[in-house]
């Protein structure tokens, strides 16, 4: 039988995978652009979920240091450098998330991370309440994903 802790991983991966496919899938040109009334594009997406990860896992679960955990933010919303290529977002997000697989499988899913910073002065969640956390938003992202290239397919021609 496999540990919860594989189980939630497993699920982290899945959906970690179903936001890269979902994005691969749209034309190029759809990468950078933004479909919808809050102004994020696919890209940024991927990159704010990069972030995400870092700032539950490494910054919060683990109590890592980080000069600017908030990365992805800038003016006020998601933000990709328009030097930043598509394959270096992906990557990042990829090596991410080989990251936080290792921290699940390596730890007791009722441990507590350090207080710190990440927390604002709260008691730190166990790392199966950052899972839950995680999980909930990619499903919520990839959902997302869903009505921007359905957006996209309706204006292409048939």
């Amino acid at each position: 039988m496999e540990s919860r802790n594989a189980v939630l991983a497993a699920y982290l991966d899945y959906f970690r995978a179903t936001v890269l496919a979902k994005a691969a899938q749209l034309p190029p040109d759809e990468l950078r652009r933004s479909r919808l009334a809050s102004g994020w594009t696919p890209l940024e997406l991927l990159k704010h979920l990069r972030w995400v990860e870092l700032r539950w896992i490494e910054w919060g679960f683990e109590g890592r240091t980080f000069e600017d955990p908030w990365g992805d933010w800038r003016d006020e919303r998601w933000h990709v450098d328009p030097d930043e290529s598509v394959a270096e977002v992906v990557a990042a997000l990829r090596a991410q998330g080989e990251h936080t697989r290792e921290v699940i499988l390596a730890a007791d899913l009722a441990q507590v991370g350090p207080p710190g910073p990440r927390w604002e002065n709260a008691e730190p969640p166990t790392l199966e309440r950052v899972l839950l956390h995680l999980l909930q938003e990619y499903a919520r992202h990839a959902g997302h994903l869903d009505i921007v290239a359905e957006l996209a397919a309706a204006d292409r021609p048939a």
